[in-house]
């Protein structure tokens, strides 16, 4: 047992050296189903363009320039009843994060509030589905030839490289006082060949989390005529 311990060391030490100068934590996925959306009617959603959520919908009558404030629920899990002790306590983690990232990105530019008043935006963020990264399947199919090659394949199939992480996400922004609906998105990223995504199986997700807080903040930025809109 201890060989073989030493043998999986030796491999994910070398895969981390390999992959050094390899892609990012997380890209979008090609595509994902829209009816997994949970906040919204699906059918209101169309699709993205270039460094946009795969779905989305924007209110065109809202101006963004009149929001000052900001109510962030807590994040949501899609899937809650469907999960075991463990999972349910991983997913759990990737929601408490989720909720720390948009506070900390959105808190820079709105006075975060938790009851409505005027001029505040209400959002709501859900967890639809995600997935550890599967260290031994991702080390194999970074350092070996054979590896290498399905990996070309796989990713060639369906956009989503071997033994990497996945995480998918909706969220939903309306007014706080009324109820209108401002806008609403729904995601999915899967894992790149980095190295932290080898020794922690959730750092696919998270960074994915990291993402769309940025992201949020920066399409907000923009639709409200900032100057300063910092692009993830």
């Amino acid at each position: 047992m201890e060989k073989r311990n030493s043998i999986v060391r030796g491999l994910l030490f070398v895969a981390a050296a390999a992959l050094l100068n390899a892609c990012g934590a997380s890209y979008q996925a090609r595509s994902m189903d829209v009816q997994e959306s949970k906040l919204v009617d699906p059918t209101i959603l169309q699709k993205g363009g270039d460094d946009q959520a795969l779905y989305r919908y924007v209110n065109p009558a809202v101006k963004m320039s009149d929001y000052t404030k900001m109510i962030i629920d807590p994040v949501l899990i899609v899937k809650d009843a469907e999960l075991d002790v463990k999972e349910r306590e991983n997913y759990q983690k990737l929601a408490n994060n989720a909720l720390v990232y948009l506070n900390r990105e959105l808190g820079q530019d709105y006075q975060i509030v938790t009851s409505p008043e005027a001029g505040t935006m209400r959002i709501q963020f859900a967890i639809i589905d995600a997935d550890s990264s599967k260290p031994v399947r991702n080390v194999l199919s970074s350092v070996s030839p054979i590896g290498i090659g399905m990996n070309l394949v796989t990713y060639g199939a369906t956009g989503k490289q071997s033994g990497v992480g996945e995480i998918s996400a909706e969220m939903k922004v309306t007014d706080a006082m009324t109820g209108m609906l401002i806008g609403a998105a729904i995601d999915k990223r899967v894992g790149g060949k980095n190295p932290e995504g080898i020794v922690d199986t959730w750092y696919n997700a998270d960074q994915a989390l990291q993402y769309w807080a940025k992201q949020v903040r920066y399409v907000m930025c923009s639709k409200r005529g900032g100057s300063n809109c910092v692009k993830p």
